[in-house]
Protein backbone atom coordinates (compact mmCIF):
# COMPACT_ATOMS: atom_id res chain seq x y z
CA UNK A 1 0.00 0.00 0.00
CA UNK A 2 2.79 2.43 0.88
CA UNK A 3 4.73 1.49 -2.26
CA UNK A 4 1.63 2.09 -4.40
CA UNK A 5 1.14 5.54 -2.85
CA UNK A 6 4.79 6.50 -3.28
CA UNK A 7 4.83 5.32 -6.89
CA UNK A 8 1.65 7.29 -7.61
CA UNK A 9 3.16 10.37 -5.96
CA UNK A 10 6.42 10.08 -7.93
CA UNK A 11 4.47 9.63 -11.18
CA UNK A 12 2.24 12.65 -10.54
CA UNK A 13 5.19 14.79 -9.46
CA UNK A 14 7.12 13.88 -12.61
CA UNK A 15 4.08 14.64 -14.77
CA UNK A 16 3.55 18.02 -13.11
CA UNK A 17 7.23 18.84 -13.62
CA UNK A 18 6.84 17.92 -17.27
CA UNK A 19 3.82 20.23 -17.57
CA UNK A 20 5.62 23.15 -15.90
CA UNK A 21 8.65 22.94 -18.15
CA UNK A 22 6.62 22.43 -21.32
CA UNK A 23 4.61 25.53 -20.39
CA UNK A 24 7.89 27.37 -19.79
CA UNK A 25 9.06 26.42 -23.28
CA UNK A 26 5.82 27.68 -24.75
CA UNK A 27 6.16 30.97 -22.89
CA UNK A 28 9.81 31.50 -23.85
CA UNK A 29 9.61 30.42 -27.47
CA UNK A 30 8.39 33.65 -29.06
CA UNK A 31 10.23 35.45 -31.84
CA UNK A 32 9.51 38.88 -30.37
CA UNK A 33 11.01 37.94 -26.98
CA UNK A 34 13.98 35.92 -28.15
CA UNK A 35 17.42 37.08 -27.10
CA UNK A 36 20.66 35.29 -26.21
CA UNK A 37 19.62 34.61 -22.62
CA UNK A 38 16.30 33.13 -23.74
CA UNK A 39 18.01 30.85 -26.29
CA UNK A 40 20.28 29.50 -23.54
CA UNK A 41 17.37 29.17 -21.12
CA UNK A 42 15.28 27.30 -23.71
CA UNK A 43 17.99 24.67 -24.04
CA UNK A 44 18.11 24.19 -20.23
CA UNK A 45 14.33 24.17 -19.86
CA UNK A 46 14.05 21.61 -22.65
CA UNK A 47 16.62 19.39 -20.93
CA UNK A 48 14.60 19.42 -17.71
CA UNK A 49 11.44 18.74 -19.73
CA UNK A 50 13.12 15.73 -21.31
CA UNK A 51 14.37 14.37 -17.99
CA UNK A 52 10.92 14.77 -16.47
CA UNK A 53 9.35 12.96 -19.44
CA UNK A 54 11.74 10.04 -18.95
CA UNK A 55 10.87 10.07 -15.24
CA UNK A 56 7.16 10.00 -16.11
CA UNK A 57 7.74 6.94 -18.27
CA UNK A 58 9.88 5.14 -15.67
CA UNK A 59 7.53 5.84 -12.78
CA UNK A 60 4.58 4.78 -14.94
CA UNK A 61 6.28 1.49 -15.75
CA UNK A 62 7.11 1.05 -12.06
CA UNK A 63 3.44 1.51 -11.24
CA UNK A 64 2.50 -1.12 -13.82
CA UNK A 65 4.96 -3.71 -12.55
CA UNK A 66 5.11 -2.97 -8.82
CA UNK A 67 1.68 -1.44 -8.22
CA UNK A 68 -1.29 -3.08 -6.56
CA UNK A 69 -3.26 -3.88 -9.72
CA UNK A 70 -0.52 -5.82 -11.46
CA UNK A 71 0.82 -5.66 -14.98
CA UNK A 72 -1.80 -7.98 -16.51
CA UNK A 73 -4.57 -5.59 -15.45
CA UNK A 74 -2.84 -2.59 -17.00
CA UNK A 75 -1.59 -4.15 -20.24
CA UNK A 76 -5.02 -5.57 -21.05
CA UNK A 77 -6.64 -2.12 -20.90
CA UNK A 78 -6.72 -0.13 -24.16
CA UNK A 79 -6.62 3.13 -22.19
CA UNK A 80 -3.04 2.34 -21.15
CA UNK A 81 -2.18 1.89 -24.80
CA UNK A 82 -3.87 5.22 -25.56
CA UNK A 83 -1.79 6.92 -22.85
CA UNK A 84 1.42 5.40 -24.17
CA UNK A 85 0.56 6.32 -27.75
CA UNK A 86 -0.13 9.94 -26.78
CA UNK A 87 3.10 9.99 -24.78
CA UNK A 88 5.07 8.69 -27.78
CA UNK A 89 3.41 11.17 -30.16
CA UNK A 90 4.30 14.02 -27.80
CA UNK A 91 7.83 12.65 -27.54
CA UNK A 92 8.08 12.52 -31.30
CA UNK A 93 6.86 16.10 -31.58
CA UNK A 94 9.49 17.19 -29.04
CA UNK A 95 12.48 15.92 -31.04
CA UNK A 96 12.60 18.71 -33.60
CA UNK A 97 12.30 21.63 -31.12
CA UNK A 98 14.98 20.00 -28.95
CA UNK A 99 17.34 19.81 -31.91
CA UNK A 100 16.47 23.39 -32.85
CA UNK A 101 17.20 24.68 -29.33
CA UNK A 102 20.56 22.89 -29.31
CA UNK A 103 21.41 24.24 -32.76
CA UNK A 104 20.43 27.78 -31.72
CA UNK A 105 22.59 27.61 -28.60
CA UNK A 106 25.57 26.25 -30.57
CA UNK A 107 25.16 29.01 -33.15
CA UNK A 108 25.27 31.59 -30.37
CA UNK A 109 28.35 29.97 -28.86
CA UNK A 110 30.04 30.10 -32.28
CA UNK A 111 29.33 33.81 -32.60
CA UNK A 112 26.27 33.49 -34.80
CA UNK A 113 23.11 35.45 -34.34
CA UNK A 114 19.66 34.61 -33.16
CA UNK A 115 17.49 32.17 -35.11
CA UNK A 116 15.19 33.44 -37.83
CA UNK A 117 11.66 34.34 -36.74
CA UNK A 118 10.13 31.62 -38.92
CA UNK A 119 12.26 28.99 -37.14
CA UNK A 120 11.13 30.27 -33.74
CA UNK A 121 7.50 30.16 -34.87
CA UNK A 122 7.95 26.57 -36.08
CA UNK A 123 9.48 25.52 -32.77
CA UNK A 124 6.66 27.23 -30.87
CA UNK A 125 4.02 25.54 -33.04
CA UNK A 126 5.50 22.12 -32.25
CA UNK A 127 5.72 22.96 -28.55
CA UNK A 128 2.10 24.09 -28.59
CA UNK A 129 1.00 20.83 -30.25
CA UNK A 130 2.64 19.00 -27.38
CA UNK A 131 1.01 21.28 -24.83
CA UNK A 132 -2.43 20.68 -26.32
CA UNK A 133 -2.06 16.89 -26.49
CA UNK A 134 -0.57 16.52 -23.00
CA UNK A 135 -3.84 17.06 -21.04
CA UNK A 136 -5.37 14.06 -22.81
CA UNK A 137 -2.99 11.74 -20.95
CA UNK A 138 -4.38 12.41 -17.44
CA UNK A 139 -7.89 12.26 -18.89
CA UNK A 140 -7.19 8.71 -20.06
CA UNK A 141 -5.47 8.03 -16.72
CA UNK A 142 -8.49 8.88 -14.57
CA UNK A 143 -10.71 6.59 -16.63
CA UNK A 144 -8.07 3.86 -16.57
CA UNK A 145 -7.78 4.08 -12.78
CA UNK A 146 -11.53 3.61 -12.46
CA UNK A 147 -11.58 0.47 -14.56
CA UNK A 148 -12.95 1.86 -17.82
CA UNK A 149 -11.77 0.14 -20.96
CA UNK A 150 -12.04 -3.37 -19.54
Amino acid sequence: MTLEALLAYAHILAFLTMVVFLASEAALCRAEWLNEAVVRRLARVDLIYGVSAITVLLTGLARIYFGAKGSAWYWSNPLLHLKLTLFLVIGGLSIRPTLMFIRWRRALDAGGGLPAADQVRLARRLVMWQAHLLPLIPLAAVFLARGFGK
